[in-house]
C-alpha cells in the first residue's frame, strides 16, 4: 500500500479570491499561499487592495469557494455575519 504524496508548499504562489467589495469602502477577501483551500479572511480599503494583490502577485480565484463536507466547523467569518446558524 502507498502512501498519498504531499504536494511541496510553494511560498511564492499566492491566491485571493475576492468575497465582496462593501458599500464602506472596504474589500473582503480570502488570501492563501501554496493551497488555495486554506486561507484567511481580510478586509482592506480599496487601493490597499489592489496595492496588496499587485505586490504579493497573487492568482486571483474566480466564483465562489467550491463546497466541502457540511461540518459543523465548515464556515467563514463572512457566512456568519450573514447567515443565521441552526
Amino acid at each position: 500500500m502507498s502512501e498519498p504524496t504531499e504536494q511541496p508548499v510553494d511560498v511564492n504562489r499566492k491566491y485571493v479570491r475576492l468575497v465582496e467589495r462593501r458599500p464602506d469602502g472596504l474589500v473582503e477577501f480570502e488570501f492563501s499561499i501554496s493551497d488555495p483551500t486554506i486561507f484567511v479572511e481580510l478586509l482592506l480599503p480599496e487601493a490597499a487592495y489592489e496595492d496588496f494583490c499587485r505586490t504579493n502577485r497573487v492568482v486571483l480565484l474566480e466564483g465562489s469557494r467550491p463546497e466541502e463536507d457540511e461540518g459543523d466547523f465548515n464556515w467563514t467569518l463572512h457566512e456568519a455575519t450573514h447567515q443565521r446558524f441552526r
